[in-house]
């Protein structure tokens, strides 16, 4: 397996020439980093006016491996080659490496820049990737793999502090600003750069204090709190350290690459950073893992439109008086604060009285509050703060609390919460735990994270009480009075619902907003081999706007609109596969003996969409008539001639595992009058969570016009 590394854009908050003064002082050897043992040149020019200069080198290394291991591959020291590429016009420097040692059986490319920040051109940006195949050694691959990845990891934040050590020492010698390449043409003569790639740094003709950075400003460190990221699509170490906390480079390194793949996948429409962690940390920082839990978590919210929570979700009167829950400062931490009395909560009552819609989508308004005060807090202590705490008190808890239906709603619940809020409670305090405990404690732990298991701590009897107890934890002037504390606190003491307002049987519950458990606006449907999903939109007139928006959840698919004078015939078609039935959320309408451009014809030109894609568009209709739109499983063309397949298609067509592909879908019929954008009613282009571009497609173009977005 491919280890790969990427970090984030690390700023120098010095000029690109000084920088690089720094950086040569590295060469031919670097006492500060001891498994760099030293460097020979093998290769060096320049371009005629100076500008370009490259370097290749041999650098000796020696590597932290067991003697045993060392004995048996049969060296000592591990030899790479370097080759910089320094344009001083352009102010950048590429570094690409990789190994000359055991190359036929391990590659290793890695791959760095340096370049001028691009909002501040007294500012130097880093970037760094890398890339490890062991494809055999002698029997220890995964021994060499942990030691090539422990090694390479120590290594990159040491290569920081010897740029920033170098600094600091060109900056004591009075060294504080080094002049810009000119061409020949400018400076009169053709002389050789000022600073060359290779030159020993201390015979570079520097100006001291003459213009730019002064000592003093050269001098203070790159402070976190005022992280400036140098491009909105990447992130910046700094930003990193401020807002998510303290990583490790491979933790970064995840990061990174998760949130490029969702870029790339769906076209900026990404979550908050601090959510991709979660759902890292969740699984442990396994990419592959936390990317299925986090795109199955984005395909659920825009289901069930749960951004628009805090917007469109007012609790009944109900829940405001007899559920006993509700925010209540913060713990010494700055996690928000939230308190629930469980004991005194009549579940019963409540889930007979409102139904477990109710309760699920106040629970969901719950966590989405906690997010946003996570970032509030964030913002106000100046540390990263991505996590709550929940008190729970739990002092008259019996057996009503063990009745079934309502214990099954709280399975259902953190179920819910599990998939979709990951790592988002930082500690959980229970108090006053009873008796009775045991028994709901052996029904719900089964279904808890094993790593939000251990952030639990529970306190029997009134041993939450002095040291070791609440005070360890939570101010004492915020202790709630009913726990001891000094402090009133104005969640709601419950009691128990009246009988009177329970719900009948035949009474459905009492919900204007689109069911989490049972409905959504969008629609799921199955594509197969052989038998597309179709859709018809009858348009009575023309100029209307059919929208779009739909989820590629598995496969590769062909999205097309087609246009038709006749009415399409609903049916259920055979699958081409004898061994595959057809789905019930399948539907073909395009008939066989129909012919392309006699009985129908194609209005806008196939569009490939690959799994994870998010897709929206929209066509202007010139005609009323019937609008087909169709899916179809996307497989290679058929080869005509000489012409041979293209590679992305082969390497797609290996890829699928099954002949099925699903997606999600929701469609709309708009008046043109009433068209904004791509689609006037597109629930993820407004999506808080999703820190979605505020842009959609627009639509002021000819009729005819169709706009996809992805």
């Amino acid at each position: 397996m491919v280890q790969k590394y990427q970090s984030p854009v690390r700023v120098y908050k010095y000029p690109f020439e000084l920088v690089m003064a720094a950086y040569e002082k590295r060469f031919p050897t670097c006492p500060e980093i001891p498994v760099f043992l030293g460097s020979e040149i093998l290769h060096e020019s320049r371009s005629d006016d100076g500008a370009i200069h490259i370097i290749e080198r041999s650098c000796k290394l020696n590597v932290d491996a067991p003697r045993l291991l060392k004995k048996i591959a049969g060296v000592e020291y591990v030899f790479f080659i370097q080759k910089n590429t320094v344009n001083w016009k352009e102010r950048t420097l590429r570094i690409e490496a990789h190994n000359e040692t055991f190359a036929n059986r391990v590659v290793v490319l890695e791959t760095c820049s340096y370049s001028v920040h691009p909002e501040n051109e007294e500012w130097t940006c880093f970037e760094q990737s890398a890339s490890l195949d062991i494809k055999s050694f002698f029997g220890f691959e995964s021994t060499v793999e942990k030691i090539a990845m422990k090694q390479y990891t120590s290594n990159i934040k040491r290569g920081k502090e010897v740029i920033e050590h170098y600094l600091k020492e060109l900056i004591s010698q009075g060294i504080t600003f080094i002049p810009r390449w000119t061409p020949p043409s400018e400076s009169g003569q053709k002389d050789e750069q000022t600073l060359a790639v290779g030159r020993d740094a201390d015979d570079i003709p520097v100006e001291c204090g003459a213009r730019g950075t002064t000592k003093e400003q050269a001098g203070s460190s790159c402070s976190p709190a005022e992280a400036v990221s140098p491009d909105a699509d990447k992130l910046d170490a700094d930003y990193i350290e401020r807002y998510l906390g303290q990583l490790t480079p491979m933790q970064e390194s995840c990061l990174i690459r998760l949130r490029q793949w969702l870029q790339e996948m769906h076209k900026g429409k990404i979550p908050k950073d601090e959510h991709i962690l979660r759902f890292l940390r969740a699984r442990d920082f396994n990419i592959d893992k936390a990317r299925e839990m986090l795109c199955q978590s984005l395909t659920w919210r825009k289901q069930y439109q749960v951004d628009y929570i805090l917007q469109s979700w007012r609790p009944p009167a109900l829940l405001d008086e007899y559920y006993t829950g509700g925010w209540h400062y913060q713990d010494r931490d700055g996690r928000p604060l939230y308190i629930l009395r469980l004991g005194q909560m009549d579940t019963k009552g409540l889930v007979k009285a409102l139904g477990e819609e109710s309760l699920l989508r106040h629970v969901l308004s719950i966590n989405e509050e906690g997010q946003k005060r996570c970032e509030e807090n964030t913002n106000l202590f100046g540390r990263p703060i991505t996590s709550w705490t929940c008190l729970v008190d739990l002092e008259g808890l019996n057996m009503r609390h063990l009745w079934r239906p309502g214990v099954k709603t709280l399975l259902r619940i953190i179920e819910v919460v599990e998939d979709n809020y990951p790592e988002t409670l930082g500690r959980l305090l229970i108090v006053r735990a009873p008796r009775v405990f045991p028994v709901l404690w052996t029904l719900v732990s089964p279904f808890i994270n094993e790593n939000t298991r251990q952030k639990f701590l529970i306190y029997s009897g009134n041993n939450y009480q002095g040291p070791g107890g609440l005070v360890d934890y939570v101010d004492k002037d915020v202790i709630p009075d009913f726990l001891g504390g000094d402090c009133v606190c104005n969640v709601p003491e419950g009691g128990l619902v009246p009988k009177s307002l329970y719900q009948t049987d035949e009474e459905p519950e009492n919900s204007d907003h689109i069911r989490l458990w049972t409905e959504t606006i969008y629609h799921s449907a199955s594509v197969l081999k052989g038998a597309p999903h179709e859709i018809v939109v009858e348009i009575l007139e023309g100029e209307s706007v059919i929208t779009w928006d739909f989820d590629i959840l598995k496969g590769d698919v062909v999205f097309s609109l087609f246009h038709s004078k006749r009415a399409p015939e609903t049916s259920h078609k055979e699958a081409t596969l004898p061994s595959t039935s057809i789905a019930g959320d399948n539907m073909q309408l395009i008939d066989k003996t129909w012919v392309l451009g006699v009985d129908y014809s194609r209005m806008e030109s196939p569009l490939v969409c690959r799994e994870g894609e998010s897709i929206q568009g929209s066509h202007v209709t010139r005609w009323p008539g019937f609008y087909i739109l169709q899916w179809k499983m996307h497989g290679p063309l058929p080869c005509s001639g000489t012409s041979l397949p293209r590679v992305d298609d082969v390497l797609a067509s290996l890829q699928v595992s099954s002949h099925k592909c699903k997606i999600i879908y929701y469609y709309e019929v708009l008046a043109s009058k009433d068209f904004r954008g791509s689609m006037s009613s597109l629930e993820s282009c407004n999506s808080g969570f999703s820190q979605l571009s505020g842009a959609t497609t627009s639509s002021s173009q000819s009729q005819s016009s169709s706009h996809l977005s992805r």
